[in-house]
């Protein structure tokens, strides 16, 4: 069957058919209305109706995209993305869907008259999704439009008028023709509501974030201020308020206080208190300690000095330093922690001097029988509590004879509580040894014999060392 049209070129008849093809795919039945694609009709409200093609069209969005349904048509958007409007530019088609026979750029022919008339409709600018279907074939304008005094189509304004299907949660934004659902910032649509966006989820605050109906709200921890961009934060510097009683030092988020030598850090974490190094140790000095704000000095007892390594303790001689009350007749005497003066040495009948300190007892002097043949007087000190055993003194015969042997020993008093014995190390020499700790200030006196033996002339006599003792007061 060819279709004649009087004054058309056969070009004009192919373009005239394939428009006529287009606009039957486009017509949906239904009580002669029409609507067009995206929109289907409801004979029982008498109106063209979206149809969801998200629900209907089997994997409309592939991927990582997620389908949101629109006035007649859909978009195809990535998953987790806010959910804007979509307003297609002068030229474009809606995303998601194929062009309806309105959007293609084909004029309608009235075939009745056998010639090609200009479309009876007024020409309008090209539309934006979602579109309006033609509610009817004898309609002067297309839905979405009124018909204004002069002729021409203008829009409806839907959300103005209020007649628009957005539900409560969304908000209508009317555009050529029609109308279109979205949501406010901080919503996006899901399953056709608007639901609130959880800006928290997204990393939206660098540190803390709550999440408000429609927005969201930064904050930052303790020790932080919130930048102007009301995102970020930055690093409080705390040691400029100066809250520690000594030093300050920053750090990322809060701050350390930290002390002069001789202080610690109080349980508040910001005053400096006194350290007690004296309680540390009792052998920090060796005599006495005193503490000080932030430190501590070692003292001495009399006759001793602080050594250079400011605890240890020395002995002062006061016989170098001239510091005694000695005579120019006396003979000056040092020891641990003081001095003696002793005096010129006066030896008792039968006795006569022989020198400075000793006195010699003569054999031809019937007095001196039975006597010891010389008494050496000899001078030393000892520190309290000394450690035992100790060899502290040596005697040793001077004279050897033939055929002689020697005993060692000591005799008479100052050795009661046998804190000493002799110790003979060979067969002229002796070793005076201390065998339990002595306690001073004391002063001990012994009489250390040397027994001399000759079984070939019958020879028996001896000899003795008077030792006498300065104990100190301290161990040092």
């Amino acid at each position: 069957m060819f279709l004649y049209v009087r004054g058309c070129y056969p070009w004009t008849y192919q373009r005239v058919f394939t428009v006529l093809v287009l606009a039957l795919h486009c017509i949906h039945s239904g009580n002669g209305q029409t609507c067009t694609e995206g929109f289907a009709y409801d004979r029982r409200a008498r109106v063209c109706v979206d149809i969801d093609e998200c629900r209907t069209v089997p994997d409309a969005c592939r991927g990582d995209m997620q389908c949101v349904n629109q006035n007649g048509g859909y978009l195809c958007i990535p998953r987790g993305l806010y959910s804007q409007p979509t307003f297609p530019r002068d030229g474009e088609r809606g995303v998601g869907r194929s062009p309806s026979v309105r959007e293609r750029d084909t004029p309608f022919t009235d075939t009745s008259r056998g010639y090609p008339e200009a479309d009876p409709y007024p020409v309008l600018p090209p539309p934006v999704a979602p579109s309006y279907p033609i509610v009817s074939r004898t309609a002067p304008c297309l839905l979405g439009y009124t018909l204004a005094e002069d002729g021409t189509c203008n829009d409806v304004d839907e959300c103005g008028t209020n007649t628009h299907q957005c539900n409560p949660t969304q908000v209508c934004i009317n555009t050529a023709g029609g109308y279109t659902c979205s949501c406010t910032e901080g919503y996006w649509l899901v399953g056709g509501q608007c639901q609130d966006i959880d800006e928290c989820r997204y990393g939206y605050c660098q540190q803390l974030c709550a999440n408000v109906p429609g927005s969201y709200s930064c904050s930052c921890n303790p020790g932080f201020l919130l930048n102007p961009d009301s995102r970020t934060c930055q690093d409080v510097d705390e040691c400029e308020d100066e809250p520690c009683s000594h030093g300050c030092f920053n750090t990322y988020g809060s701050y350390m206080c930290n002390c002069d030598e001789g202080f610690e850090l109080a349980v508040d974490g910001t005053t400096c208190i006194d350290l007690d190094e004296c309680g540390f140790s009792e052998f920090l000095c060796q005599h006495r300690c005193v503490n000080t704000p932030g430190s501590f000095q070692c003292h001495c007892p009399g006759g001793y000095y602080l050594y250079e390594d400011g605890r240890s303790c020395e002995d002062i001689n006061e016989c170098e330093t001239g510091n005694n009350t000695c005579t120019t007749a006396q003979v000056c005497f040092n020891f641990q922690g003081g001095s003696t003066c002793l005096d010129t040495l006066k030896c008792d009948p039968p006795y006569v001097e022989v020198s400075d300190n000793q006195c010699m007892c003569s054999a031809a002097n019937p007095a001196c029988r039975d006597r010891p043949f010389t008494i050496l007087y000899r001078h030393m000190d000892l520190s309290s509590g000394r450690s035992v055993p100790a060899d502290i003194f040596q005697m040793q015969a001077t004279t050897r004879y033939p055929g002689a042997f020697y005993i060692f020993q000591i005799k008479g008093p100052g050795n009661e509580g046998r804190e000493f014995y002799m110790r003979q190390t060979s067969n002229v020499s002796a070793t005076l040894v201390l065998s339990r700790p002595l306690r001073g200030p004391q002063v001990l006196v012994l009489d250390l014999e040397m027994v001399t033996v000759n079984n070939v002339i019958n020879f028996r006599g001896s000899s003795i060392i008077r030792l006498t003792i300065y104990v100190s007061e301290f161990p040092f």
